[in-house]
């Protein structure tokens, strides 16, 4: 078995057939020849032809490993599959709609070898968000108010393209839309997270899976039992003696 790549980069996907070959391309591209890695897409059963054009895509793509749910279970379900199955001791993420920018990464990778240890987690940061008007506004609204219950000092926690430790990252808790919550639940355990500026660009093709009425009342509930877990929480020093 060939070593295990330094960086996996996982990609969770549910009907975005037309949108893998340039992403998986755009990924190869920024990171081929500067580091060793791995790309890990988890199919969370389409609908589409998604995971035949993953399944062709292998014989000329080396690095690319393909996972398929026998059902569908959501994003956060696919993101924690993917890490699970990773090689890398490092886990990058993209969403597969080609709105984030594989560029990014080696920009992530740089903030992480300049920062602290302690920093397990960094987060993307869409300065320039190029979704709707309606669908900014929600998140803008979305953010105040995690950020208000929650304290995580993370302006962005939506987008889809970070970079973690995968060790802490299965430390966590899991619930399903725990994706949204990374930087909170990182800093629960005791972890630093960073926030890095990054590109965002229009859905080409395709449509998006989400619908503002729907992440705004799920997001509700979701944001109530994270602030209990980070009220119920216990951190302790711990010495070998």
């Amino acid at each position: 078995m060939n070593p295990a790549p330094a960086l996996s980069v996982v990609v969770p996907v549910f009907n975005e057939r037309d949108n893998v070959v340039p992403l998986v391309e755009e990924i190869v591209a920024a990171l081929r020849g500067k580091c060793g890695f791995e790309i890990v897409y988890v199919d969370d059963h389409s609908r589409d032809d998604t995971l035949t054009v993953l399944t062709s895509l292998k014989a000329t793509v080396p690095e690319l490993r393909v996972l398929h749910h026998v059902q569908q279970s959501g994003q956060s379900t696919a993101i924690r599959t993917g890490v699970k199955a990773a090689r890398g001791a490092w886990i990058a993420t993209l969403d597969g709609d080609g709105q984030n920018d594989p560029a990014d990464i080696p920009k992530l990778i740089a903030a992480r070898d300049a920062g602290d240890v302690r920093t397990k987690l960094y987060t993307g940061w869409r300065v320039n968000r190029q979704d709707s008007g309606s669908k900014r506004w929600a998140s803008k609204w979305a953010n105040t108010i995690r950020s208000n219950m929650l304290r995580d000092a993370t302006p962005d926690t939506g987008c889809g393209i970070k970079l973690f430790e995968r060790e802490a990252f299965l430390d966590l808790p899991y619930f399903d839309h725990m994706h949204r919550y990374l930087p909170a639940l990182m800093q629960r355990a005791g972890w630093q997270t960073i926030s890095v500026p990054v590109n965002h660009r229009h859905r080409t093709t395709g449509v998006s899976k989400y619908n503002n009425l729907h992440r705004a009342l799920v997001g509700m509930r979701d944001l109530r039992g994270v602030a209990w877990l980070i009220k119920r929480s216990k951190r302790t020093a711990v010495r070998e003696v």
